[in-house]
């Protein structure tokens, strides 16, 4: 593992903040939208005895999100959510013309883009979606076969961030992150708001509450939201892991400094995690709820990624970094811990 940091602003949050706005900890509202989806049921937890024995534990569950609303990916909750949530404050009659003649815009390194497209499609909105040049073709063709109109724009997330944001300014269109920055927040926040729901499934289904859990991170939305939710239904007592790639360490680096800083790397395989500036919001969440920060290396990833194939779990190295964190934290456990990790995406090529 490449580095650990233990965060020293836990319970109070960063000295030094852009805004006072935390993650959202109800997650009433995203299951009373979901139940009006035909596409929505709840995601399974794996039960993984093998692999705890492999670390020595009592037990290791796997939130697996695979399956997430037939589109592979924990990204299904959060942009659907968050444009469900628009289309409900119109009143609707019919909720499948509720946004007519809206046009929604985003970057994405494929998944976010994915729910965005989804929920734009249901509810009779338009979506553009922009992609760096790294990601996969094949994100591309996934992201038109859902009705999205897709745009391709630099070399990284950020600049087809950029690009996506110059869009929706020039064309009056709604841009939909899944991060939040000054001056951007509640379309953001609702996205994350999205994901507690998967956070609020895992909670119904294991059987006993976790000691530890360990939540992969990009701009960080995922791992703020369940870590708000463990934090309001189990306190303090389960210790929370923030994972990151070491050629994007937005959380870490961030946390170190007490204030959101912007951060450079190479590209990372990790490429859903390959995020150089954390969403503020998150970070302001994770600066309280979080107990340590870790980076992990593309070997460390692809390792995992190998090691889950063989039980039965085919995944990416994003999709796996948390699981990773926890493998190579194996002398760290106790062996009464019980651990919890998320399976956020299905393999590329599903």
């Amino acid at each position: 593992m490449t580095e650990t940091l233990q965060n020293p602003h836990r319970g109070h949050g960063l000295p030094t903040r852009q805004s006072e706005t935390l993650p959202s900890r109800d997650a009433t509202a995203v299951a009373k939208l979901l139940a009006l989806c035909p596409a929505h049921s709840e995601t399974p937890l794996q039960d993984m005895a093998d692999l705890s024995t492999t670390l020595g534990v009592h037990s290791l569950h796997i939130k697996d999100e695979r399956s997430r609303m037939g589109l592979g990916s924990f990204k299904a909750l959060g942009a659907a959510y968050a444009i469900a949530y628009d289309a409900a404050r119109t009143e609707p009659n019919d909720w499948a013309t509720a946004l007519t003649g809206r046009t929604y815009v985003t970057a994405s390194a494929g998944n976010h883009g994915m729910s965005v497209a989804a929920g734009a499609r249901v509810f009779g909105a338009k979506a553009v979606i922009y992609l760096s040049h790294t990601v996969p073709q094949a994100f591309g063709k996934r992201l038109e076969a859902q009705g999205a109109t897709v745009a391709w724009a630099g070399d990284d997330y950020e600049a087809s961030m950029e690009a996506a944001a110059q869009a929706a300014k020039d064309n009056g269109w709604t841009l939909l992150s899944d991060s939040t920055w000054d001056g951007y927040e509640d379309s953001g926040y609702r996205v994350m708001e999205g994901y507690l729901q998967m956070a609020s499934e895992a909670a119904a289904q294991i059987p006993a509450p976790p000691t530890h859990i360990f939540l992969q991170a990009g701009v960080g939305g995922l791992a703020a939201a369940v870590a708000a939710y463990a934090r309001t239904t189990w306190g303090d007592a389960p210790h929370v892991t923030v994972v990151e790639p070491e050629a994007a360490p937005a959380l870490i680096e961030s946390i170190r400094a007490g204030q959101l800083v912007d951060t450079t790397g190479p590209v990372s395989d990790m490429g859903r995690l390959d995020c150089k500036t954390a969403s503020m919001v998150a970070l302001n969440g994770l600066a309280m709820d979080a107990d340590s920060f870790v980076t992990i290396s593309e070997q460390e990833a692809q390792d995992t990624v190998d090691t889950l194939k063989s039980h039965g779990i085919a995944s990416t190295p994003s999709g796996v970094a948390g699981v990773a964190a926890a493998l190579l934290k194996r002398p760290d456990l106790p062996t009464d811990a019980r651990v919890l990790c998320f399976v956020s995406e299905g393999p590329e090529d599903a």
